[in-house]
Order: structure tokens, then sequence, then C-alpha cells
């Protein structure tokens, strides 16, 4: 499906960077077959000296000779970096954005420049663990896209984990769970690790013993289909210690203090989408496009 399609990114950060690594691990696409620009010339002559991709400072350029497009730069510069494309044509193209609050009638539209021609654009939330081949990603489809631009999508970030089917409206809750979720883990295995040191392991134990009781939990949860309050119910004996830790937590809040901080990353992705809809209404068509 992707051996004889050209795949370029616009942006080369660490998403990009995940997925160039493994769709190449994975032989989805030769190096030959990828290109990528950056307003870093550093990290260009990185990704070229590491996975032997072609490079260039032009995004159109990119655009112009790809038929996949991977949008992998700031919300904050989106429009601008789209505007650099009019007069291209995107009938045979499929644009795929990992931005996070960028709607996509927002890119729709300015990629149209004020005409209703076809734009295939498909919106997705990935996360971090994409550098280990681990991630979650989430998948939504614009208004003109095909079912084989979906296929292509989900093929694209297979290299790279698990993908999910959601409607656009969900990917602000996608992106409060599984989008910022990776930095929750981290926090927790970060206090974990603090908590077996104070009650006297080394940092070096105390690291091995987290990092392993969260995969093989995770693990567990996965591979049994339980529901996580069973597999919880069977680790707590009556007068344990699972019960007395567990009830520290409850009393400390912690499945609320989750939920909100869920709910809060949710309502940023929210607000960022407002903000990119109201640059959308406020930037003029003169405006001089600049690089990602």
């Amino acid at each position: 499906m992707l051996t004889s399609k050209k795949l370029g990114f616009i942006g080369g950060g660490n998403m990009a960077e995940a997925m160039i690594k493994g769709l190449l691990s994975a032989s989805f696409l030769d190096s030959k077959s990828i290109l990528a620009s950056d307003t870093n010339p550093g990290r260009l002559e990185w990704l070229h000296s590491q996975y032997k991709i072609k490079t260039t400072a032009s995004n159109r350029e990119v655009v112009e000779k790809c038929d996949i497009i991977v949008l992998a730069v700031k919300p904050q510069v989106m429009k601008k970096m789209l505007e650099e494309f009019g007069g291209l044509d995107f009938s045979a193209k499929l644009f795929v954005s990992v931005a996070a609050g960028t709607p996509i009638d927002a890119i729709e539209k300015t990629l149209r420049g004020g005409d209703n021609r076809p734009v295939h654009v498909v919106r997705t939330m990935p996360n971090t663990p994409a550098l280990v081949q681990a991630a979650v990603t989430a998948i939504a489809p614009g208004s003109d896209v095909s079912k084989n631009d979906i296929r292509i999508a989900h093929r694209l970030f297979e290299a790279v984990g698990k993908t999910v089917d959601v409607e656009e409206i969900h990917l602000d809750a996608v992106t409060g769970l599984s989008g910022s979720g990776p930095a929750y883990i981290f926090m927790i295995i970060e206090a974990l690790s603090d908590a077996g040191v104070k009650m006297g392991l080394s940092r070096a134990v105390s690291n091995a013993l987290t990092l392993q009781t969260v995969l093989g939990a995770a693990k567990l949860a996965q591979e049994s289909g339980k529901h996580p309050g069973e597999l919880k119910d069977m680790v707590t004996s009556p007068g344990g210690t699972t019960i007395a830790a567990l009830h520290t937590l409850e009393a400390g809040g912690l499945r609320t203090t989750l939920m909100d901080a869920v709910e809060e990353a949710t309502l940023r992705s929210i607000a960022l989408g407002k903000i990119s809809r109201k640059n959308e209404d406020e930037i003029k068509p003169e405006t001089e496009p600049e690089g990602n």
C-alpha cells in the first residue's frame, strides 16, 4: 500500500522521527521514498545521516514531490505554513496532521484557498511512545477522504504502535487522555521510584522495580481483558499491605486528580482549536508566509 508512495514530512521533530524510524524498521518504505523539511538545518542533517532520507529546506517542495504529507508542525504556525502551497494541485495528495488543536476544517479551508476543490485531510493524535514503536494513535477523517486514505493513515501509524478510529469531535478528549497521558505515567513512575528510595532501596533497584511493575501491570490488563478493578482486587488481601496503600491513595484523591488532569488537558486542546479558528478569521490572505 505504501511502497509505491512518496512520503513527506513538514517538520522534522520527535514525532516525525518516530514515524520515519518505525516505517523504515518495518520495511514499509525505502528511505529514498521519504522527504522531510524543517526550519533547523542541523535537524535535517541529523535525519539524513541517521536514516538516509532526503531532506529540504522547502516545505513547498515536500508537497510538490510527495503523495502523502505529514503535517508535523506547531499549531501556532500551521496556517502560515499551509499558505505556502497556493496554486498547487492537491487532488491526488493526502495530508495527515499530527498537530494538537488544529481542526480539519481549518486545514481544508486554508489549502482550498477560497474554492471548493476536494482536499484529503486526516487528523491524528499519536503519543510519544511512538519513539519505541509503542504509541497509540487516534485517527479522524476529513470530509473528502476515501476509505483508501483512511487505510493509508492506519498503515502509517501502525508502524509506530496501535491505532483507533474516532470522530474528530472526540480528538480533544483523546489529546487529554492518551496524547498527554505519557506525562502522567512518567510522573507516577518518578514518584514510585522516589518512594522506593525513601524506603531504603537504591535508585537503580527502585527504578527497575517501578518500570517493570508499570510495564507488567499494563501488559496484564491488556492481555487478560479483565476490568482494572478486578485486577486490583487480585492484589488486595483483607487487612494486607495493598489495601492500606489504596486507602491512602483514595484519601489523597488520586482518581479525582487524574480525572481532573485529563479534563484540563482536554479543555486546553479545545482552547487551542478556538485560537486556530480565530487566527483563520483574522489573518489576511496577503500575510507573508513563514516556515515551520
